[in-house]
């Protein structure tokens, strides 16, 4: 009898798909992972980002995008979710009572320097794009906060990182953990601006829904579960009723649960996590207690690449025709990166006690970088047009009031965002590159970016770079920078 042998149908679905993706990435990275963030100084959003692009739509399509119809509203969730949990383990990070002794600096990041970048980018997009200008704040005020994921990639555990001053990378933490929270009462006075028909309605609105509702409320909430958690956490391992392992993942449940809270309550997700972390690590108890564990880390890389590949694969390029031509798309980019931060850091140098020098304020004002916020930010005010609610359509309608705004939010913010990623993303390489070449050959280290000392005008404190100290070393007055070099303070280059 005659044997047939039959090749079983494939049938892999875009989920399957992505596993395959995603782990394939995961893996390559783990692999080469000291080689990629220590030797050539790169982190894993851009390269997980150019991953999405080059298996997306666009490219060899292997995740079938056009079959499986990506969702805007699942966009916004894993934005929601990712960025929670990296706002909160910013909170977490930080030096014990961090937002108390830098409250200065902080509030100064948050006010002028986020209201002057909500004001300049809305000149660029309405001058380059042609947008209406409501449309242009809308855009514009998604952009105002500093991506936490990003920034985390970058400055957190690399090479590089030890070679920033200690005092700059918290404060820079601490911002990108503050920010996308705060960016949301810019961002509804955008949209009620538009949506809203007369000036009282609007005041009505901001002041008592987002200003107390979500934003003063929600810190009230964060600090209660920040608080409760770690009291009822501290009195459970007193007694051994607790496990270590557990406090591997203590603090990812934790800032899912202010995720749930805050959505639930309709308050602002961000605030209520970050808060949340701060008041958890307030006594600085449980960074004592957990800081050599990695797991933090693990969850970061898992989640945010996972975030990242999917950005890749979302992105809309057929969208980037007519007035979102490219050239205007790029032009704008560029003039919003240079102009969004760096004029104001420099302006408020003086009274920002976090950075000594010009090149430090130089550098703050460079590395604000925007990502997986500006894209939840965007879906949130694509709803509040669309529906009114927090929640978006699943793809844009065609018809129907606030077009224009509708149509451009998405495009404008990914390309922007896809500008960012890569710009702040290769910034360690191109700052670590030359620095090495400006050296005399016979200081320069093996290999690139090598060097031990900081990076060229920046003042580092005794201990500072490739020190594993915990503690918040950075006491000083508002003198101004380039003066201050006494007190342990030492000059490198």
């Amino acid at each position: 009898m005659a044997h047939s042998s039959k090749i079983p149908d494939l049938e892999p679905s875009g989920t399957h798909l992505i596993y395959l993706v995603l782990s394939f990435f995961l893996i390559l990275y783990a692999i080469f992972s000291e080689f990629i963030r220590n030797r050539i100084h790169l982190s894993e959003p851009p390269l997980a980002t150019l991953t999405g692009i080059a298996f997306g739509p666009v490219a060899v399509d292997v995740l079938g995008q056009a079959e499986w119809n990506l969702q805007d509203n699942i966009t916004q969730e894993l934005a929601r979710v990712i960025t929670c949990v990296q706002v909160f383990a910013v909170g977490l990070d930080l030096p014990s009572k961090y937002i108390k002794r830098h409250w200065r600096g902080i509030a100064l990041l948050l006010g002028p320097n986020m209201i002057y970048g909500w004001l300049a980018s809305t000149v660029i997009l309405k001058l380059i794009l042609g947008l209406k200008w409501g449309t242009a704040f809308i855009i514009a005020a998604t952009l105002t906060p500093t991506d936490p994921v990003l920034s985390a990639s970058v400055l957190g555990e690399a090479k590089f990182s030890t070679r920033v001053p200690r005092r700059i990378r918290r404060i820079l933490a601490a911002e990108s953990g503050c920010n996308d929270g705060t960016a949301f009462p810019f961002v509804y006075a955008a949209v009620l601006a538009v949506t809203q028909t007369s000036t009282a309605d609007w005041a009505k609105e901001f002041f008592l829904d987002v200003i107390l509702w979500q934003c003063a409320l929600g810190i009230v909430i964060g600090m209660v579960i920040g608080m409760g958690a770690a009291k009822i956490l501290r009195f459970s391992d007193k007694r051994g009723y607790t496990q270590e392992s557990t406090l591997f993942v203590f603090y990812f449940l934790l800032a899912i649960f202010c995720v749930g809270v805050g959505s639930t309550l309709g308050l602002d997700d961000f605030l209520v996590a970050f808060t949340a972390g701060t008041a958890f690590s307030w006594d600085g108890w449980f960074n004592q207690k957990t800081h050599q564990m990695k797991l933090p880390s693990i969850i970061d890389l898992l989640l945010n690449s996972t975030m990242f590949v999917y950005f890749g694969t979302i992105i809309p390029w057929g969208k980037f025709t007519g007035q979102l031509v490219a050239w205007k798309l790029l032009a704008c980019t560029v003039l919003i990166l240079l102009l969004r931060r760096i004029p104001s850091m420099l302006a408020i140098k003086r009274w920002f006690p976090e950075a000594r020098t010009w090149s430090e304020a130089l550098f703050a004002g460079h590395f604000g970088p925007m990502g997986v916020g500006a894209m939840f930010l965007a879906m949130e005010a694509r709803g509040r047009l669309e529906t009114g609610s927090a929640t978006p359509e699943p793809h844009p309608p065609s018809s129907g009031p606030h077009q224009e705004a509708i149509q451009n939010i998405w495009p404008v913010v990914s390309f922007i965002v896809l500008g960012s990623i890569m710009v702040h993303g290769l910034s360690a390489a191109l700052m670590s590159l030359y620095g090495h070449l400006t050296r005399h050959p016979k200081h320069r280290s093996s290999f690139i970016g090598g060097e031990q000392e900081g990076l060229t005008g920046m003042i580092a404190e005794d201990g500072d770079n490739g020190s594993a100290l915990d503690e918040d070393v950075f006491e000083h007055s508002s003198s101004s920078g380039d003066e201050q070099q006494g007190d342990g303070a030492i000059r490198v280059r």
